[in-house]
């Protein structure tokens, strides 16, 4: 079993020991609250109370013996900072990774305040009664030695991050059992008592390792609301400009994510959304959803979206908080199918300039595309990434590339597989592949030439609107 505590919903999958999918259960997540500016926390205890009910509709769906399953992946959103009382229960709300305070020196807030983990300690805890957490799911604001993959032995290491050491968890590396179900987690997720537990890593390396991404010549594309590319390899790099190190799923493996897009596929669904009740009934009325709709109208669109250029910059960078997203060039000739088109192509153009930064300073070239994450629903966007990238473009079986990268780590500590290569060639099974359009690709070539120089035109302008409404 894997599971994959996402973002925007946690879902629970089944899988056979041939990859095979055999139930699954999603439960979406609500919004998060705000109670005050640059705090972003997660109401209630919807973490836990999404998985165990999203393992509720996977066991409902499964026509499997429940004793048949020999372990569980655990795979929770990365970033996050929760604050457990002495007994594991929450002092306060968790902390989501867009909160401000994860990104500062840990400040006591409750009087209760007994441990200070990640989302993955915090469900761990609840699924075992362990205080133990992975290793691979803390980077930033911690003390962690990222060579070692242990608590650091600096004691100025905690005094930077504001959290001392009997605060921490004990920590397991990815592979590894993290502990047993408990009778109470059990009840609560409808599963049997006593199944191991295993530790995976932070979301994206999970996502990465459940599409397959073992050779240092593949690129992963994460499509998610926020978009990044990444590739694997065995050097803790630590000083790069177009890419950050982060812990791999496998121990001693590092992931390199490179610069991404911040609110990549939310804007899409703003764009879905800006459209109103009348287009989703006009397609609802044609049978489609109202993507379906647009990835149809945009489709008989050219390549290039007849000069139309959109610049994904919805949420700005942190260190250029000055930024706009963009759309430029409009004519008569644009309609909604152009503009559903241009935000598709944006992501590409943007992915691939930022995949272009990381090959150069890896100094090493990707040969192969995996597009994983919601956007790898849209056969167009398959296509325009292709043609984009001009590489071949493959997608993988499953809706979550997190739950199977769990699983496979399942696989590994529960011993039904002797390698982390062994267990992704058993799990992660190729869907199909999509070959880059020739004459496509070379207008996308040339288009890309224009994209690249447009935010040295645009930073200016925006940076002074920016001093008249932020």
């Amino acid at each position: 079993m894997g599971i994959d505590n996402g973002s925007q919903s946690s879902k629970v999958t089944i899988y056979a020991e041939d990859g095979r999918p055999c139930a699954e259960g999603r439960v979406p997540l609500p919004a998060t609250d705000s109670p005050r500016p640059g705090t972003v926390e997660y109401p209630d205890d919807v973490l836990w109370d999404s998985i165990a009910e999203a393992s509720r509709r996977a066991v409902a769906g499964f026509e499997g013996d429940l004793q048949e399953i020999k372990g569980i992946g655990l795979c929770t959103i990365r970033f996050c900072r929760v604050v457990l009382q002495a007994n594991g229960s929450l002092a306060q709300p968790v902390m989501s990774w867009m909160d401000e305070r994860v990104s500062r020196p840990y400040h006591r807030e409750s009087n209760d305040a007994a441990y200070v983990t990640t989302s993955s300690g915090y469900i761990t805890h609840r699924m075992t009664g362990n205080f133990k957490d992975t290793s691979a799911n803390y980077q930033g604001m911690w003390p962690i030695d990222t060579d070692t993959w242990e608590w650091t032995g600096d004691e100025s290491g905690y005094e930077a991050t504001g959290i001392p050491r009997n605060m921490l968890f004990e920590l397991v590396q990815p592979g590894e059992e993290l502990g047993r179900l408990t009778e109470a987690a059990a009840t609560a997720m409808s599963l049997p008592s006593g199944i191991p537990v295993i530790a995976t890593a932070n979301d994206k390396a999970v996502e990465a390792l459940g599409a397959g991404l073992r050779d240092p010549s593949d690129l992963v594309i994460s499509t998610g609301t926020y978009i990044a590319s990444m590739a694997v390899g065995t050097d803790n790099v630590k000083k790069s400009e177009s890419f950050w190190t982060n812990f791999a799923s496998e121990p001693g493996l590092y992931l390199y994510e490179s610069n991404g897009i911040r609110r990549g596929m939310w804007t899409v669904s703003w764009m879905r959304d800006l459209l109103g009740p009348d287009a989703a009934h006009a397609a609802v009325a044609r049978g489609e959803s109202v993507e379906q709709m647009l990835g149809r109208e945009a489709a008989a669109v050219s390549p290039g979206s007849d000069g139309l250029l959109t610049v994904l910059d919805w949420l700005a960078p942190v260190d250029e908080p000055y930024r706009k997203g963009s759309m430029l060039g409009f004519d008569a000739r644009h309609g909604r199918g152009h503009m559903f088109r241009s935000i598709l192509e944006g992501i590409a153009m943007t992915m691939k300039q930022r995949a272009d930064e990381m090959s150069e300073e890896l100094d090493r070239g990707f040969q192969r595309i995996v597009l994983t994450g919601g956007g790898s629903s849209s056969d167009l966007l398959v296509q325009i990434i292709a043609d984009v990238f001009g590489l071949p473009t493959v997608r993988m079986t499953g809706a979550s590339a997190a739950s199977r990268g769990a699983a496979i780590c399942a696989v590994v500590g529960t011993g039904l597989a002797n390698s982390f290569d062994a267990a992704t060639k058993q799990l992660a099974i190729t869907a199909d592949e999509v070959l880059p359009n020739r004459d496509n690709a070379q207008t996308y070539h040339e288009l890309g030439r224009v994209y690249r120089d447009i935010r040295a035109a645009t930073d200016p302008l925006y940076g002074r609107t920016a001093n008249l409404f932020g």
